[in-house]
Parts: structure tokens; sequence; C-alpha cells
């Protein structure tokens, strides 16, 4: 493999800077040099302890998967909760260093899975499984207290997120074990013709469809050429029963059904890999619409994947090889060069609650029921498909409102920024962070400038100095900071600058009705200008100046919004016109998320059972 592809250059910093490298022991096989990936909550002796403490989330990928395809939803929910994650024996960073086949079944990876989870976690110390693909039906099996294996973890189990979740196995194991039986030097002969295309091979489309943007390609077609064949093999063979009668094998109807836990199911409308439709059939089980024995496999299902060497579907060698053919002209006997992946945010240190103690006047601290009833919530995600892990820019704030609304609200971001939040914006470290901040942003859309408060007591961002500076380049300012502001207003009116109080509170995403009363309110203030102007349908020259405490969450946010429903941006371009003009951007993973959710498609098929 070549260096632009080696899974340890390619590690997003986030996964790299809180990666393990360790040995493991089970009653089956000794893994040596497998990676964990383990953040800690980083205020976590601030945040209460009593029922138990905040619940650890612990995500698995699928066959042919690695952590590295986690990396978005880990940038978003590492603030939230400790966080845990395994590249299984042979994926992503951990070595192959295992022979034995039977190292590799679905038992010894749930058995390795149990270790690690235990190892970790801290004493009565619940959790959160989040799977993708077949790591779904690993959460599944581990979460069932009724499987064969009988998971040790279950009863801790709170809650579990399946993403692109198998409802059964192939319709034809005869099949999926002959194609397995071939060997190695021959499944890389298939391989090589997959990947023919590069960025548009065969082996991209399947897993994210035909409309995906050229950076998912380039990561899916990373993942692709970091799956191992002999480690790829061992897992899909061992995902299979010895015989459809007898377990073993991936989590079956049965077991789907036995969940007694609060689950969220969550598909892609364009996966191909696992249809939308296993959502609804797994949704069923679980709601008792349909007897587990009805649970057929859809024809022509191939072996559940992440990021597979071949299409386990196409059967014939030689018609494969004859259809990828007429879709693919470049040869891709050579390696895309490939940049190391890096998170799009900014790094987690940014948006984890930082405060050292506790605000003396908390908010009340919401229950945690260490035995949540069962509850049944299931998203098809419009024209995503089974690389929607990385493609869906919904999934992290879907996610975050299914672990906030039906398992604890402790995992909210926002209630944990204001539990933790001291109190007073103006001591010395905050004063000296305000200090450094760029008074004033560049222009956005023509539209605003987002600015910090003013201080009146400052010698350079204060009413005096910036009616000076900014008086005829901005002639409105609106203040959305909840408090009084730490300046006269007058002293700006005086000036020439209109000023408008719109409050809202800190450390949470504006709710639909402030967003609403906001672009209200900017509507009004360039209706005004037109007037002032003469009526003739131009503005008034100046801007809008808004701002918070900072001028980057709560304000970035507002602004998003208004350039997409008035200015005709998308939520994307949006965000990254104000993250131009005010460098760091929107620094809260959970505002840039909410806004995504708001904007970029939402989703279908939306169902939940109490």
């Amino acid at each position: 493999m070549t260096s632009s592809y080696d899974p340890v250059v390619t590690d997003p910093p986030l996964l790299n800077r809180y990666t393990q490298i360790v040995d493991l022991e089970t009653s089956r096989a000794t893994y040596k040099n497998l990676r964990v990936f383990y953040r800690k909550h980083q205020q976590a002796e601030q945040l209460p302890t009593e029922p138990a403490p905040i619940p650890l989330l612990v995500f698995i990928h699928g066959l042919g998967g690695s952590v590295a395809q986690f990396n978005k939803l880990l940038t978003s929910l590492t603030p939230t909760a400790p966080c845990l994650a395994l590249d299984l024996p042979g994926c992503g960073r951990s070595e192959f260093n295992v022979a034995s086949w039977e190292a590799y079944t679905t038992d010894a990876l749930i058995e390795l899975l149990e270790i690690v989870i235990n190892k970790y976690r801290e004493d009565g110390q619940r959790v959160i499984l989040i799977g993708h693909s077949m790591g779904s039906s690993l959460a599944a099996l581990l979460a069932n207290p009724r499987t064969p294996s009988k998971s040790s973890v279950a009863k801790d189990v709170l809650g579990l997120v399946a993403i692109c979740p198998p409802a059964s196995l192939p319709s034809n194991l005869k099949v999926a074990k002959l194609a397995l039986s071939i060997p190695d030097f021959i499944f890389n002969l298939f391989r090589a013709w997959d990947r023919r295309g590069g960025l548009e091979s065969a082996s991209v489309r399947r897993f994210l469809g035909p409309k995906a943007d050229s950076e998912s390609k380039r990561l899916q077609n990373l993942y692709n050429w970091q799956s191992r064949t002999p480690v790829w093999r061992r897992m899909a063979l061992g995902a299979l029963p010895k015989s459809s009668q007898n377990g073993g094998g991936m989590a079956t109807p049965e077991e789907w059904a036995g969940l007694e836990i609060p689950v969220f199911l969550i598909g892609g409308s364009a996966d191909t890999v696992t249809p939308p439709n296993d959502v609804q059939k797994i949704g069923a089980l679980l709601k008792g619409k349909v007897d587990p024995s009805d649970v057929k496999p859809t024809e022509g299902e191939g072996i559940v994947d992440s990021a597979a060497p071949v299409d386990t579907r196409a059967v014939n060698l030689a018609e494969a090889l004859n259809n990828n053919t007429n879709n693919n002209t470049r040869d891709q006997s050579t390696p895309l060069s490939s940049s190391p992946s890096t998170a799009s945010s900014p790094p987690p240190e940014q948006q984890t609650p930082s405060s050292p103690v506790q605000n003396p006047n908390p908010p009340p601290i919401p229950d945690l029921n260490l035995h949540p009833k069962k509850q049944v919530k299931c998203t098809i995600i419009p024209e995503a498909g089974h690389g929607l892990l990385f493609t869906a820019p919904t999934l992290p704030a879907l996610i975050s409102d299914f672990l906030t609304d039906h398992i604890t609200k402790r995992l909210s971001l926002a209630w944990q920024l204001q539990f933790l939040s001291r109190d007073g914006k103006w001591d010395v470290k905050n004063y000296e962070k305000w200090r450094k901040v760029k008074p004033v942003s560049d222009d956005i859309a023509g539209v605003f400038r987002a600015i910090k408060t003013l201080r009146g007591p400052d010698d350079i961002h204060c009413p005096k100095r910036f009616i000076e500076d900014w008086g005829d380049v901005i002639k409105d300012v609106i203040d959305i900071s909840h408090d009084n502001p730490a300046y006269d207003p007058s002293l700006l009116r005086e000036g020439g600058i209109r000023y408008h109080k719109f409050a809202t509170l800190s450390k949470v995403p504006p709710n639909d009705e402030e967003i609403k009363g906001f672009i209200r309110l900017v509507d009004g203030i360039r209706e005004e200008k037109k007037k002032l102007r003469g009526g003739e349908g131009e503005e008034e020259e100046g801007v809008i100046g808004v701002h918070c405490h900072y001028g980057f969450n709560r304000t970035g946010f507002l602004l998003v919004c208004y350039l997409v429903e008035r200015c005709g941006f998308s939520t994307k371009d949006a965000i990254q016109a104000f993250a131009e003009a005010r460098p760091d951007g929107i620094r809260h993973a959970h505002f840039r998320d909410r806004l995504y959710l708001r904007y970029a498609g939402g989703t279908m098929g939306e169902g939940e059972t109490q």
C-alpha cells in the first residue's frame, strides 16, 4: 500500500491524537497492535455522576470498514460524551497478525468488543452503541441479553443507533461461501478490476451512488484501498452461520426483535448495499408488527460491507468483469494521490465545555434512566448511499437529537455548556480571550459584518472608537446577547448607528421562532434602509453589524440562516462564506449540525413508537 493510502498517514487529526495501540487477549486469540480510539469527556469530573456517569458512546464499524469512517460523527459527538472505537483486527490501523479464521467469526469479534468496552468504561458507566452496516449487527448482538453468546455488557446498554443495518442474511448462503473460497490472488485480480476508473469506479459508485461529491468519492476510494483482502474474507465468512438454521453469524430477525431498549434505525434512500427497506423490516420487527420467521432476505443481496474488495452479488466473474468494462475506461493500475483526511471542524477543544468550575446557578439536572423504555425511531436520509457516515451532513444532528430526546438530556451539549459555564464573562481569562478576537469580520454577502460585543471601558473596541473606525461602513448593530450590553447603546445612536436588541441564550442554537424573528428584524432594517435611500429599491449604503459575545457561534448561526433563506446560499456555501469572513467560523459543531439538519433536505420515512 502506498503512503498516500496508508491508514496511519491518512488518519484524521482527532483520531490520531486520541489513538492507543494495544494488545488484547480473548479466549480465541491474542490480537497484537490493535488501534483503539478513546477520548474521555473533557469535563467528566464536573458533570453529574449519579446514578451513573455520562454514558460511553461506542462506535462499531462494518465489514471492510474502519474507525476513520466515523471521523465526522466523532468530531461532532466527542464534545458531548466519552467516545470509544476499535479498528477490528486487520482493519484500519490495526495490524493483521492473526491468521486463524476462527479469530474473525462474529462470536470472536463480540468477545473482543466486550473486552475493549469493559477495559475503557468507568465503574457503573452505561453504554450506547453506534454501529454502521455489519457493525450495527454486532451492536444488536452486544445489546441483546438473550442471544446464545449473551454479551456481558448487554445489561448496561442504554440505546442503539444502527446506521444502514442489515435485516437478514444473504439470500444464498452457499453462493456467498463459494465466493469467499476463491484464493486471495484471484480475489485481488477481481479487486483491481473493480477499482478501474478510480473515483468513478464501480467500487466507489456501489457505496455512494451517482450523485456523490468529489471529496466523498476520494474518501470511499481511500477506504476501499485500505480494506485488506485476507481480513475481509475471514470476517465475511465469519459473519455467515454454518447453516441457515443455526446461529453464530450476523444478528437474526429474532435477535433484532428481542431488543428492549431505545433503537434508532437510519438508512439511505440510495443505498444499494443495505436497501432502505431493511430499516423498515427491522423497525417492524422491533415494533412487533411482523413475526421474525416472516422476514426473508432481499433477492440478490450480497454480503453486507462498508468498504468492499468486490461486489459479492456478482457471482459470475466473467459477467461482472464485462459489466465493469462498459462503465470504466480509466486504468487504475496505480493509486491516485490522496491527501490526509482532515476534519472540516475546528479542533474539538474549541467546542468542548472548558470551564474549570461549575456555574453557581446551574440549570436543573436531567434524569438518567438506567433502564429506558423501548422506543423505535426510523429515518431514511434522501439521496444517501451506504457511505452516509461521511456524506450525510444531517447525520450528527439526527443522532444527537435521538440521544437527548430518547435516552437522556444530559447528552445535550447545550445543557452541558450551560451547566458548566462560569459566572461572569469578564473575568481575567474570558477578557483576554475577548481581547484577542478580531473586532469586525470581513464583509458577508454585502449585508453583514460579524462583530464581537463592544465594551465601554475598552480603549479599542468601545462605542467611541467603533463609530470613528466603522461608522461609515456599519449603519445598524443587532445585539443578540442575552444580557444587558457591556456598553451604552445610546452612544452608538448618537454617532449615527442604529441599535437593535434581539436577545438569545448563549451556548444554545437559536430555535425556530428566534430564527424567524431575526429574519423579520433584518428584513425590516433593510426595508428601512431602502426608504432612507429614497425608495428607489436600493438600500442605504452600509451593512448590519451583528454580535453575541465573541461573534462566532450564535452570530454565525443566524447569519447563515439569513443567507440561506433570503440570499439564495446553500447551507454549505453559507457556512463557508461566514468562515471566510470570520476565520474559525462557527466553532461549535452542534451549531453547524443544526444548520444542516434544518436546511440540507431533512429526512423521509420517519416514525417512532413509545
